[in-house]
């Protein structure tokens, strides 16, 4: 991960392997808590469903369990150390399409939302949003993850999983 003040709305993590995408996973699901909004972002094919698979297992789900991208369904639930709900918003044309499934009451609840393509449907969300944006080099032979934080919580979560991210770095050093 590159060096970032500890206390910054962003970072930008380097992702060199499909086991550095599995590092971030794993420090994000240690960073994440109930209630928290996750919004992954990022061209098709970019890993957002892989990283989303790498946190639910970090969560506890089996490796037998199968993990897809909701696209058709559009949420797929996981009950796992916490509540998880898995969005993927691509199809949404409106946002008025996204109150029947009840994302932002589960939100409220304490369910964790990790959600791709929420971007154009944060507000809808409960705002506050962990935002992971994967970017991969023209010619495809680079990935970063970059997160931002739009608020207080989610500058929290941000926090916890860099600060996981760093204690996972100096373990492999």
């Amino acid at each position: 991960m590159d060096p970032i003040p500890s206390s910054a709305p962003w970072a930008d993590v380097a992702l060199e392997s499909r086991s550095a995408t599995k590092h971030l996973a794993r420090a994000l699901a240690e960073g994440v808590e109930p209630g928290d909004l996750v919004i992954l972002s990022g061209p098709l094919g970019a890993g957002k469903t892989f990283l989303v698979r790498a946190t639910l297992r970090a969560l506890g789900l089996p490796e037998r369990e199968r993990v897809t991208s909701p696209t058709f369904s559009l949420v797929h639930e996981y009950d796992l150390r916490l509540r998880v709900l898995h969005a993927d918003l691509y199809r949404l044309a409106q946002d008025d399409e996204l109150d029947p499934l009840g994302l932002r009451e589960e939100r409220a609840s304490g369910s964790i939302l990790l959600v791709e393509w929420g971007e154009p449907h944060a507000q809808r969300l409960g705002a506050d949003a962990l935002t992971i944006e994967l970017v991969v080099s023209a010619r495809a032979t680079t990935r970063r993850a970059l997160l931002r934080a739009s608020g207080a919580r989610s500058a929290a979560s941000l926090q916890r999983t860099c600060a996981s991210l760093r204690v996972r770095a100096e373990r492999r050093t």
